[in-house]
């Protein structure tokens, strides 16, 4: 998720502020462009390569690239000062997230909501819920972090073994869940946009930071191509929403039942992560940034994977693109709460 600058300046950057707004409006863009345009969205969606549309693909490595810069891989030998938090997040992200959003969205999909939904559809926005649930933030925590006061040194850590893991993990995660679900599971898709949307930016970002050298190099570079986060989130979304028109101007309450197990999730995880750092008497400084990591997602995968596996005017790709409007009011409120509660927890580490 689109990065910003941990040592300095605005805490939220005029898109990080209004997040919502302009996802808000590239849906509405993308709905208008979708009834007038129909020719030129479909012609979007028929760019594709092995089930990988090349189109999309840009436009998530847009949005990937600028914060895989910011991860360094060199602070996760920082951990050995205080493992609790990081063993939190490791917890809660691989072992509790993906399998609660799981049951969350086949409780809400296949019971629930029932009635209301055809049984291929929602299979559909299950798939897109696990999605979402089995891919835990990489980098807008850097942003929460900083809004807590949290330990920017820290949570690069806790983001960076985060990424080592996602990259082994993630696909087998997702494909366990999916096969649980009774979802017919691509592997090669699987994998390749894993391997696509995950361990490449990863490289790329690496081999990066190596020919940039200096850290204050590394910032002024990730300073410059930031905007194209933006620019391949809201495209993205433009797209999805201009594939998903006709279904969402039909049936709008649909955005609103997918709404309904993400906000569960958010809240139950933070909970779960922030009270078991307030039992184990982590520092607020740590407590707040690991339990917002569990609690955000890696949308820009989430949506990758989603429209590689199931399509652009998939219903999992909806489920996912919803989970992108939901999460920074979600998240704000989140931030609110905890730096209300920093008196509850150590100040310094034990």
């Amino acid at each position: 998720m689109t990065d910003t600058d941990m040592t300095g300046g605005s805490a939220l950057g005029i898109f990080e502020r209004w997040l919502s707004l302009w996802v808000a409006l590239a849906m509405a863009a993308g709905l208008i462009i979708g009834s007038m345009s129909p020719g030129l969205v479909e012609s979007i969606a028929g760019a594709e390569i092995a089930s990988i549309n090349l189109v999309v693909a840009v436009l998530i490595w847009a949005m990937v690239f600028p914060m895989m810069v910011n991860v360094d891989f060199g602070a996760v030998a920082g951990v050995a000062r205080q493992p609790r938090g990081l063993l939190i997040t490791l917890a809660v992200n691989w072992l509790i997230k993906p399998f609660t959003m799981a049951f969350l969205a086949v409780l809400f999909f296949d019971y629930v909501f029932a009635p209301w939904i055809a049984p291929e559809d929602a299979q559909q926005y299950i798939a897109g819920l696990i999605l979402l649930g089995a891919a835990p933030c990489t980098a807008m925590v850097f942003v929460w972090s900083q809004l807590t006061r949290g330990d920017a040194t820290y949570t690069l850590v806790q983001v960076s073994v985060n990424d080592l893991i996602m990259v082994v993990a993630f696909a087998p995660i997702v494909a366990l869940l999916l096969g649980v679900t009774e979802i017919a599971v691509p592997w090669q898709t699987l994998v390749l946009a894993t391997v696509l949307y995950v361990v490449l930016p990863l490289a790329a970002g690496l081999i990066t930071r190596r020919m940039l050298g200096s850290q204050q190099a590394i910032e002024a570079f990730s300073a410059r191509i930031k905007p194209l986060s933006m620019i391949g989130l809201i495209a993205t979304v433009a797209i999805l929403f201009g594939l998903q028109g006709e279904v969402i101007l039909n049936r709008p309450v649909i955005i609103l039942m997918i709404a309904v197990p993400i906000l569960i999730q958010s809240y139950g995880i933070f909970a779960i992560a922030y009270g078991a750092a307030w039992v184990m008497r982590v520092p607020h400084k740590i407590a707040a940034p690991c339990a917002m990591i569990g609690t955000s997602n890696f949308f820009e995968l989430a949506v990758a994977v989603a429209i590689s596996l199931f399509g652009l005017n998939s219903g999992a790709a909806l489920a996912t693109v919803v989970g992108v409007l939901v999460e920074v009011p979600v998240m704000l409120s989140l931030v609110a709460f905890a730096n209300r509660t920093r008196n509850r927890f150590p100040t310094e580490t034990a």
